[in-house]
């Protein structure tokens, strides 16, 4: 049986169940149950219309699940007008989805959560071993959103900004266990793009694509982490970067800048440059005002700060980041990156250790710790 078809089919069954008036736990619950005959019965027998038969057996699983329930007569009154089994309205139906696994009622790590079972079609185990915890603790998770969502009403359009924040941050997570976590956000950010028109949609979509085509040359033969000026170029892909700067300019004709397609833009620019040295540094810094206008986030800064340091010289990106908080993550890497390119090595060396300590992952932790020792043997010797 093909698995991705199962996943991709997944959201839009779910989504009809939902429409059609059952709760989110109990049509989650029934859609599950439907996936499992599919996979017992497809291998013999698939069907022309597999969403159809996932639609039908998921509403007749509702129904039975209904039935059997007397306590809860809403579910009785929808026992008796049972509607035609069929899909309806795919994108609409995905589109809801999306903004009810996003629900600000949901805490980041929930809607994450929510959002890889209900959209992405992942297993509670697939999704508790890309986040590294035990399956009970992440199957807990999920039920707890699942309740919390159950009694949403869809009154008023969903935040598209939410949803978009969600994407990233599964984006972000990047690749442990047996999913591929980048690629699987990638693949949900295409399909809310096939359901919504929105420049900040097709700005994430296209930020994703240009950071993923660069994934092959941020680790080396050893496993270890290889900055983006050291990246060999070669091992990029050009195919994912055209996609993306094709996304993103169609998105800035609409002349709707969002922080998405700032962040996408800057993306851009780095893989514009055949190499590091050719690095358009002056547009880069002015994308980043850009983004300090729309968001005057503190990380953004601390970004901005290494892109005026490369634009103006490392005593300027100095200045800029000596105004922020020096508690922000990675704040002491940047400050030993450009004290290193100012000449003071021992400040940036003491700083790379620093900033090792406060690493968030092992493979940052041993990146900086190296920058740190390859300062102080150069001292030494």
């Amino acid at each position: 049986m093909n698995e991705a078809l199962i996943r991709s089919l997944t959201p839009g069954v779910l989504g009809v169940l939902v429409r059609r008036g059952a709760d989110f736990a109990a049509a989650e619950d029934a859609v599950q149950e439907a996936l499992v005959e599919a996979v017992r019965v497809w291998e013999r027998d698939r069907p022309r219309d597999p969403k159809g038969w996932l639609v039908t057996v998921a509403w007749r699983k509702f129904l039975d699940a209904a039935r059997a329930d007397t306590a809860r007569r809403r579910r009785e009154d929808l026992v008796d007008r049972e509607p035609e089994p069929g899909p309806a309205a795919a994108l609409d139906d995905t589109l809801q989805l999306y903004f009810l696994c996003a629900h600000p009622s949901l805490t980041p790590s929930s809607a994450v959560a929510l959002t890889l079972r209900a959209l992405g079609g992942l297993t509670t185990r697939q999704i508790a071993q890309a986040y590294l915890v035990p399956e009970a603790t992440m199957a807990q998770r999920i039920s707890r959103a699942k309740r919390t969502v159950s009694a949403v009403r869809f009154d008023q359009p969903g935040d598209v900004a939410t949803v978009l924040r969600v994407l990233y941050l599964v984006f972000n997570e990047g690749y442990s266990g047996d999913v591929d976590l980048a690629a699987e956000a990638i693949r949900l950010t295409r399909q809310l793009a096939a359901a919504i028109d929105h420049p900040e949609v097709a700005g994430l979509l296209a930020l994703m694509l240009l950071h993923h085509a660069r994934r092959a040359g941020r680790t080396g033969a050893d496993g270890r982490l290889v900055p983006l000026a050291e990246q060999d170029r070669g091992r990029w892909d050009t195919g994912l970067v055209a996609e993306g700067v094709g996304i993103l300019q169609t998105a800035l004709a609409r002349d709707r800048l969002g922080e998405f397609q700032a962040q996408a833009a800057i993306a851009a620019l780095h893989a514009d440059a055949l190499t590091a040295d050719e690095t358009d540094w002056v547009q880069i810094v002015e994308w980043y005002d850009e983004l300090v206008r729309l968001t005057d986030s503190p990380v953004v800064r601390l970004n901005r700060a290494v892109a005026v340091g490369e634009a103006d010289g490392p005593r300027a990106g100095l200045a800029a980041l000596g105004e922020l908080d020096d508690s922000l993550p990675r704040y002491a890497a940047t400050a030993a990156y450009l004290h290193e390119r100012d000449g003071d090595r021992a400040t940036a060396a003491r700083l790379y250790a620093e900033a090792a300590h406060k690493a968030s992952n092992l493979a940052e932790r041993d990146h900086l710790t190296r920058q740190a020792a390859r300062l102080n043997a150069r001292r030494g010797g």
